[in-house]
């Protein structure tokens, strides 16, 4: 048997990995999602101004999608591989358990109506005197983003729907998941022996990896959440879902409000209130030790 290699080791390799891997992905992903676009003029010098059209929804999804398949997933698992000798099995030790999944939708939803009090709160955060240089940097860079995001959640079609919900949902919660829980959580844990450090870890530089700093804490605390679930589970299927139900939730409230089906519009992202807040954070908590409860034992799973 080869001797193994040092958590740190593995952590280091798979980062570099990680970040060439968005880089080789975001080249093809150009190249593929430029056969989609339609508009006016070249796509490559459109993106590279950023200023985003209709018509760039689309192309700009699919190279997101490349992005992350080969940045989050292909890469830093061929990289993971070649040091561990570790395939995919070693990431799900547990069977795969449909009651789980039930209670782990249950648990994202009413965690997102929790949640949103945070939300709220964090995008009003006021920075110290001497960080408002980033403050002012981090609102303009996070006001583009949110222009961003308006132009992907403009559904003309259920098409363009479908085509978020496999790329947004399915495909960050597959891959975001696979590398931030599968990998890093992981290593964390046999190089700590501490699974409540590994997981706060990993959902740290979850949150740090979307540059969102006036939503870093919600997002902490939902990749917090994943950690557990996955930990608990024993099954990495169970998290994937997890992200999954969480945006594709957001995505679906979105076009059904375009569709003008239901009245609550997500992207105003207002709060529920407080005590509606403090309640659904209850559920959850009861939901949570459900889910612990019906999960087998998964002590040490991943040392």
């Amino acid at each position: 048997m080869t001797e193994q290699k040092p958590a740190w080791v593995v952590l280091l390799v798979v980062t570099l990995s990680a970040v060439a891997g968005t880089f080789v992905g975001a080249g093809i992903g150009t190249l593929v999602g430029s056969l989609f676009y339609s508009g006016g003029g070249d796509f490559l010098r459109s993106a590279g101004t950023g200023q985003l059209t209709a018509d760039m929804k689309v192309p700009m999804l699919v190279m997101q999608g490349i992005s992350s398949l080969f940045g989050f997933l292909l890469i830093p698992y061929f990289a993971y591989r070649a040091l561990t000798r570790q395939n995919l099995q070693s990431f799900s030790t547990h069977k795969f358990n449909s009651r789980l999944l039930l209670l782990s939708l249950l648990i994202t939803v009413s965690f997102a109506i929790a949640d949103s009090a945070i939300i709220e709160w964090n995008k009003s955060v006021v920075f110290p005197e001497f960080l408002k240089s980033f403050e002012m940097w981090a609102r303009d860079y996070e006001n583009r983003l949110e222009e961003l995001t308006k132009i992907f959640t403009q559904f003309n079609d259920t098409g363009e729907f479908v085509i978020a919900l496999l790329i947004v949902a399915l495909g960050a919660g597959v891959c975001e998941e696979f590398l931030f829980r599968g990998i890093i959580q992981r290593e964390f844990f046999r190089g700590s022996n501490n699974i409540h450090v590994s997981i706060w870890v990993a959902a740290f530089l979850f949150s740090t990896m979307h540059m969102q700093f006036f939503g870093f804490v919600p997002r902490l605390l939902l990749g917090a959440l994943f950690g557990y679930l996955y930990y608990w589970s024993g099954n990495l299927l169970v998290p994937m879902f997890a992200h999954f139900v969480n945006n594709g939730f957001s995505l679906l409230m979105m076009y059904l409000y375009q569709l003008k089906v239901v009245d609550i519009d997500m992207e105003t992202e207002q709060s529920v209130p407080w005590h509606m807040a403090a309640v659904f954070a209850c559920i959850t908590g009861v939901l949570l030790y459900l889910f612990r409860k019906n999960a087998a034992d998964t002590k040490n799973t991943f040392a």
